[in-house]
């Protein structure tokens, strides 16, 4: 039989894996923080682009954007606004923008901007477009980012 001796025995120290470990996860809790603080912007901004596809409908016409919100419309570049009652009125300012499209239906089209609480007025403004069978598209945004129109 072989006697081992108390002293030969190796020892295995943890300390400085644990240091490497604790400076590892340290550096990531702070990347964690600095990115999550980026990404919740007080004021998130939205671009809404029209993508032309070669085979696709829009490839010739130019779109023209609008916002549905709760209490109305905001027709874009000029940000006018037309409350929700005005809406079906044949001489408000929505009325105006779509008679304009429809002169040019061949050359543009209407791409709608939808809060979450302004579905309803989309709704109303889906109808008065499609009546005049003028082309429409349309992207939910959420309520508190700013949409800017390129």
């Amino acid at each position: 039989m072989r006697r081992r001796s108390k002293s030969s025995k190796i020892e295995l120290e943890l300390f400085p894996f644990l240091s490497v470990l604790a400076c590892t996860i340290g550096s990531l809790i702070l990347l964690i923080i600095v990115i999550s603080t980026e990404t919740l912007n007080n004021n998130p901004e939205v671009t809404i682009i029209a993508k032309t596809e070669a085979g696709g409908m829009n490839q010739k016409k130019q779109p023209r954007y609008i916002e549905c919100k709760k209490d109305g419309v905001v027709i874009y570049p000029s940000q006018e606004f037309v409350s929700k009652n005005q809406l079906s009125k044949p001489n408000s300012k929505l009325a105006n923008f779509i008679q304009k499209i429809k002169n040019n239906k061949d050359k543009e089209y209407v791409i709608v901007a939808i809060r979450p609480n302004g579905i309803n007025v989309f709704q109303q403004v889906r109808e008065l477009i499609e009546k005049e069978k003028i082309d429409i598209g349309y992207e939910p945004i959420e309520e508190g980012w700013t949409l800017k129109i390129q």
